[in-house]
């Protein structure tokens, strides 16, 4: 299902032996658009360590105690690498990461996760297999730092033919991960009104300027569905967003 990264921020996290602390953001890359880490912010127990979460290590959201598990204990979490300094997250921190948790690396492999579509370790012969001889660190094009949500949020947002908005969520599939869509509030142009723009749509992230190029017209935002946050994403919601978007897709994003 999809889930909103904004509400996620109220879960705690709990690891097999005691309470972590909670979801405090999100790292993505934006060459996949898909959340990499969890940061979680831990309290007192783990005072001045920055706490990152692979996907690979948590269990299904519990929706009635706003809670996820962590398939890990406190001392595995106070022993795994960390990075040393809060952002960005870059491709060597990643590296000592996966290394150490004997996972493959996602940036290597046809699928969203390497070797597999989801974030789960392979098993049998295949994980003994990358435990014994990791793939090698390619030489990655671009800049290869993952993004923080929070800061993205906010950012402005600007169409072909002038600005619609700006970020104010992010939605992901639980599932493997990737962000579906990114919230655009247009207070300042259609006052009230919530859009979904998918990352089909989005074109370069100026860092510089906090800005976002969406490969669409200012009229394809405005007649774009409007987005409840209180509704549910049904598949009747979903197919008619799809339609939405694939009938107005520029060219160059297809």
């Amino acid at each position: 299902m999809l889930r909103s990264a904004k509400k996620m921020k109220d879960y705690s996290l709990g690891a097999s032996d005691g309470r972590i602390g909670h979801i405090d953001e999100f790292y993505f890359d934006d060459s996949y658009w898909t959340i990499r880490f969890v940061v979680a912010q831990a309290g007192n127990w783990l005072t001045g360590r920055m706490v990152l979460l692979s996907p690979h290590l948590l269990g299904k959201p519990d929706e009635d105690a706003k809670s996820v598990a962590v398939n890990l204990t406190r001392d595995q979490i106070r022993n795994s690498p960390s990075p040393e300094s809060e952002r960005p997250v870059n491709r060597q921190f990643e590296e000592a990461y996966y290394r150490h948790f004997g996972w493959p690396y996602y940036w290597t492999g046809p699928y969203l996760w390497g070797p597999t579509p989801y974030p789960i370790p392979p098993a049998g012969p295949v994980e003994q297999s990358l435990r014994a001889n990791p793939p090698s660190l390619p030489q990655p094009s671009g800049d290869p730092h993952l993004r923080s949500t929070d800061d993205v949020t906010g950012y402005h947002l600007r169409a072909r033919d002038g600005e619609i908005g700006h970020v104010e969520d992010f939605l992901y599939d639980d599932r493997d991960w990737s962000i579906r869509y990114l919230v655009a509030g247009t207070r300042n142009w259609r006052p009230g009104k919530l859009v979904l723009v998918p990352p089909a749509w989005i074109g370069d992230i100026h860092w510089e300027d906090r800005t976002v190029d969406v490969d669409a017209g200012r009229e394809d935002i405005r007649l774009a569905p409007a987005y409840d946050p209180g509704r549910a994403l049904t598949p009747e919601y979903a197919a008619e967003l799809s339609k939405y978007f694939a009938e107005h897709m520029h060219p160059s994003a297809q």
